[in-house]
């Protein structure tokens, strides 16, 4: 009994040693190569410039004194991180193809602690990818927060959404088994996802069946989080940091029990 006592603290030491530790050869395939994060930004570069700039000029969706463009803004880094994080299954099933994910499996590190390395890892993509949108969002004249705690708070929200996006990508992954089908999938959900968020207009203006869908889409609640932080406007934080935490939590737990399968 006491044998299992003393262990037990151990282990939860050596979990987030470990998470950190797969973080970290996650990050140095971001050094290797740096023209994909700097491709990535292209997409939501031309949101803000093409989009954003147009739609503010026009007038057409009710934003009240929020220009349109700092409205937008908070919603393409959430898109970013989407898209950054909804093709991670992709690379788990390349692990596997690989050899590399059943040595994974075999060594002391807990699934959970493989999942967890995976979303984080995720999220610093996007956090990475979200510094050259704020500094465009900028140069454009959006009205940012220069708040380092609300940064923080910006910087948390968009961890929590891509290791949920991230494991539901791992999830997928588990239950198709191919690249193939996943990337079908991926493709077919994230601009459903996307549209289907008030990433690029209020609720108030959407459909009753699409607000429906918004409610439970927890894109909609990272939007929401990042607009009351960056840009100051109406936000519920504490419901939206706990339907991420929730989301994520859920999430990272049911890849874990798919990775096995995967990795048959």
């Amino acid at each position: 009994m006491s044998v299992q006592l003393a262990e037990q603290p151990a282990a939860w030491v050596r979990f987030p040693a470990r998470v950190g530790a797969m973080c970290l050869v996650e990050l140095q395939k971001i050094r290797r190569d740096r023209s994909e994060l700097i491709a990535r930004a292209i997409q939501p570069a031309l949101w803000l410039l093409i989009f954003g700039q147009t739609f503010t000029r026009l007038r057409v969706i009710p934003t009240g004194s929020v220009p349109y463009l700092d409205f937008l803004a908070p919603g393409i880094l959430a898109q970013s991180a989407l898209f950054i994080s909804i093709f991670y299954g992709v690379l788990i099933i390349w692990e596997r193809d690989a050899g590399v994910l059943a040595k994974l499996l075999v060594t002391p590190t807990p699934r959970t602690a493989l999942i967890a390395s995976k979303a984080f890892a995720a999220g610093i993509r996007a956090l990475v990818q979200a510094v050259m949108i704020l500094i465009l969002a900028a140069l454009l004249g959006v009205a940012l927060t220069a708040n380092p705690l609300k940064l923080l708070g910006m910087a948390v929200v968009l961890v929590l959404g891509s290791a949920f996006f991230c494991c539901l990508s791992i999830v997928i992954a588990g239950l198709v088994m191919s690249r193939e089908r996943l990337m079908g999938i991926g493709q077919a959900i994230t601009m459903p996802l996307f549209f289907g968020s008030n990433a690029l207009y209020p609720v108030d203006v959407m459909p009753p069946w699409l607000q429906v869908f918004s409610r439970v889409n927890p894109l909609s609640y990272e939007v929401d989080a990042l607009r009351g932080l960056l840009i100051g406007a109406p936000a519920h934080l504490l419901a939206d940091f706990g339907v991420l935490v929730l989301s994520a939590v859920v999430a990272i737990g049911a890849a874990s029990a798919l990775l096995g399968r995967l990795a048959r």
